[in-house]
């Protein structure tokens, strides 16, 4: 008798990662390549994403790189078509695109406030409206993760635009729950609390961090790994009667708050 497949298990599907060239979004590709998944990882830099595909292949995993703008609907169409000719039929997104800028918002102009929500909200939407397409025209239905933040269910100072967009993120998230069902598409949240990137390393490193991992129950930051578990939950069919979710990983700050 053979032995029963997990309701986690991913292997040989077909996923697509945004903002996969560094941070969290190279972290993510790899645990979905690592668990069998074949990966479109997508993003700016063709250099940068050239290093996901060797780590990903370093473990004799498949890993395709699309240079991508989110932002530009033409970008998005081109890399969902090519994800689907070059890897098959589409099963998930992790929609992880994003950017901050730091300011207090008398200090900051709208180029700066298009900029965060043009990449961290209707990147998503575009991204999230044409892979579904796609699943929807193929019937299989699939799992859309947007990766939002604890910074869209919670306020700060120096960041308006991007907890805006995160909590825009976050309804969206609920809106496209509703629509897709019919076509067996499940969109989900994975709010992550403070994890060191690229994004927020000097901040974190300094008197303020230091206040908001005094303040987290566990008293530290989130590392890669911690994303792991609630990942793979959502984009494999262990989460099949999950959808319009936000699942928060954050060390309890939110909890305290």
């Amino acid at each position: 008798m053979s032995a029963q497949a997990s309701p986690f298990d991913i292997a040989g599907r077909v996923a697509i990662v945004t903002g996969a060239s560094s941070g969290l979004g190279r972290h993510f590709a790899l645990t979905l390549g690592r668990a069998g998944a074949k990966v479109a990882i997508a993003a700016r830099r063709a250099e940068a994403l050239a290093e996901t595909v060797r780590q990903i292949e370093a473990f004799d995993g498949r890993a395709l790189p699309i240079v991508l703008d989110v932002t530009d609907a033409e970008s998005v169409r081109h890399c969902v078509a090519e994800a689907e000719t070059e890897l098959g039929p589409i099963s998930v997104l992790i929609n992880n695109a994003g950017t901050a800028i730091e300011g207090m918002t008398l200090d900051q102009d709208e180029t700066a406030w298009d900029s965060v929500v043009d990449t961290n909200l209707k990147g998503a939407w575009l991204m999230a409206k044409e892979a579904a397409a796609h699943m929807a025209n193929i019937g299989h239905g699939g799992s859309i993760v947007n990766i939002a933040s604890v910074l869209g269910q919670m306020g700060t100072a120096g960041v308006a635009s991007y907890c805006a967009s995160k909590a825009g993120l976050i309804n969206l998230t609920r809106a496209l729950a509703i629509e897709f069902a019919p076509h067996k598409i499940r969109v989900n949240a994975l709010a992550p609390g403070y994890f060191v990137t690229d994004l927020n390393r000097d901040f974190l490193s300094g008197p303020g961090g230091q206040s908001l991992k005094r303040r987290t129950p566990q008293q530290r930051f989130g590392e890669p790994g911690d994303l792991d578990g609630a990942l793979l939950l959502l984009a494999s069919d262990a989460s099949r009667y999950m959808t319009g979710s936000v699942v928060t990983v954050d060390g309890g700050l939110s909890a305290r708050i």
